[in-house]
Order: structure tokens, then sequence, then C-alpha cells
């Protein structure tokens, strides 16, 4: 359920340096989201960037999904976790030496550490892709296997298709966090996604936090297109 300390909608920050980035996080409202900072615009703007958004007061996730051997991908997320952020990611394919020892290294940060999820399968990846990589399963039993396998290694939860929730739940439980990219509000136009779910439907699917992008950033009146949809979603 979101509540007032807990916002569910995470704003993904998809711009190419820091001025335009932080002309829309000044039309927001730390207390309705949160925000995403990806590769591109932490490769720009750096860590100085991520402690100017806490300045304003917001949470951040820092969505760089780490990939390297266990002692590299560890040291970065332990980097990730001095910054202050509030969620960080790395690659489940990574494989469980990799998981644990993120797992393991956050232990020393207690009750500060921040969410460690993992990515399973690529959005962008078909079954084709798969099988060019050696993977003859289907996209939807290899992010099953992931999910378990990231579970099993002590991480908070997975990045997942809204359309994966329902299933992801039941296998992993309650307590496993679900992280939703290509959610549309109803009125909002689709773009370049094609499996979608509004902010309520994928809440009820089971997803923990929803990864907004365009219906906010490209909105006419960005906070009023925050307020629309937290309004949406609360209580739920």
């Amino acid at each position: 359920m979101q509540t007032a300390n807990d916002p569910k909608i995470i704003v993904a920050l998809d711009f190419p340096s820091e001025n335009p980035a932080l002309e829309l996080v000044d039309k927001l409202d730390p207390a309705k989201c949160r925000l995403k900072v990806g590769k591109e615009l932490f490769t720009r703007s750096g860590p100085q960037f991520v402690e100017g958004l806490h300045g304003r007061g917001f949470d951040v996730f820092l969505d760089l999904k780490f990939h390297d051997i266990p002692n590299t991908t560890s040291a970065a997320v332990v980097a990730a976790a001095d910054l202050g952020v509030w969620m960080v990611n790395v690659h489940a394919s990574g494989g469980e030496k990799m998981m644990t020892a993120c797992r393991e290294r956050l232990e020393a940060f207690g009750a500060d550490r921040p969410l460690l999820i993992a990515v399973t399968v690529l959005t962008s990846m078909t079954a084709e892709d798969l099988a060019g990589i050696g993977i003859t399963d289907s996209p939807e039993a290899q992010v099953s296997r992931l999910a378990t396998l990231t579970r099993n290694c002590g991480l908070d939860g997975v990045v997942c298709s809204a359309q994966e929730a329902l299933k992801l739940k039941a296998e992993q439980g309650a307590d496993f966090k679900l992280i939703t990219p290509g959610i549309r509000p109803l009125t909002a136009d689709k773009g370049d996604q094609q499996r979608i779910m509004t902010p309520s439907e994928a809440l009820k699917a089971g997803s923990d936090y929803l990864v907004i992008g365009r219906p906010i950033t490209r909105a006419s009146d960005p906070l009023a297109a925050l307020e629309a949809i937290h309004a949406e979603v609360m209580g739920l």
C-alpha cells in the first residue's frame, strides 16, 4: 500500500544531462515520488548530481545494473551505499557468488543499507536473443529462474515487467519486491512500450514500485501528472 512515507512512484530521469533533469525535478514533490538515475545521466553528471537530488529531499534509485566479478561488483554496490542511495541494482546473470558478495558487504550499513535488487532478463531480449547466448528456455522461464536465484542470495527483489508480477509474487513471496517499468496511465500515449499496465493495474498485480517516465517527464504540467497518478494509487 502506498503511504506518505513510502511513495510507490519512481520517476525515471531519462535525460542526457543535468540541467534538463533538474528543471524537471524542481517541479516535482519528494513526498509523492522517488527518482531513478540511469547510466547516461550518472556518467555525465556523477555522484554530485545524486547528492543534489538528496539535497532536494528525494530518494534515489541508482539504476546502473552492475555486472562484474564479485569483488568489483560488491565494491561498486558499497560505493552506491556510501552515496546514500535508496536502491541499487545488479544483473542476476552475474550469478550466486556475485549477488551474495554484494548482499554481504551491504550488511555493514545495517538499517541504512539501500535496497539491493537484480535485473533478470532485459525487456528488450527475445527468445532468439537468449538462444544466441546459449539459453534455450523461454524468457519467462529464465526470468523465474533468475528471480529464484536472486531471492536465494538474499536480495530484496527484481526488476520485471508488470505482466510478470502476478506470477513472480506467487513464486517468490509477498516480501520479495517487484519494481516494474512500462507503466502508463490510461490517458498517456503508449510510446514504444507494447506491454504496459496502468499504475493501479500494476499494483494490484503485485508490483511494489512503479517506474514511470514520459507520462510525467514530458507532461505539460509534470507535477499535475504526478499528482494524478499518486491519487490513483493512494490506498492500493
